[in-house]
């Protein structure tokens, strides 16, 4: 199986900054899409950002130009840059990855437990 652990929350002031990574273990045969999800207090979780496993990113429209998304496939990690932070950044951030764990398997997505941030305003 696949373990995800997201670590580099916190508690920022607007305008701060912070990475977020996600470390994962457990058994791979290939790694498809790696995505960053939010969800703030009363809302739904939303896709915040992804990457492909040939390196093609997007955004979501909120945090274009202010977030970077990576990867760095030798150790099935993934990043993301937040800077220029807002007071409606505060969410908990989620990790998921698409992933095959054996040749022929049908890919499924596994989710991290989330790191928190908060924006002070």
């Amino acid at each position: 199986q696949v373990q995800l652990v997201e670590s580099g929350g916190g508690l920022v002031q607007a305008g701060g900054s912070l990475r977020l990574s996600c470390a994962a273990s457990g058994s791979f045969f290939r790694v498809n899409t790696m995505e960053w999800y939010r969800q703030a207090p009363g809302k739904q979780r939303e896709l915040v950002a992804g990457i492909t496993s040939g390196g093609v990113t997007n955004y979501a429209d909120s945090v274009k130009g202010r977030f970077t998304i990576s990867r760095d496939s030798n150790n099935y990690r993934m990043y993301l840059q937040i800077d220029s932070l807002k007071p409606e950044d505060t969410a908990v951030y989620f990790c998921m990855y698409n992933v095959r764990t054996v040749l022929g398997g049908v890919p499924h997505d596994y989710w991290g437990q989330g790191t928190q941030v908060t924006v002070s305003s």
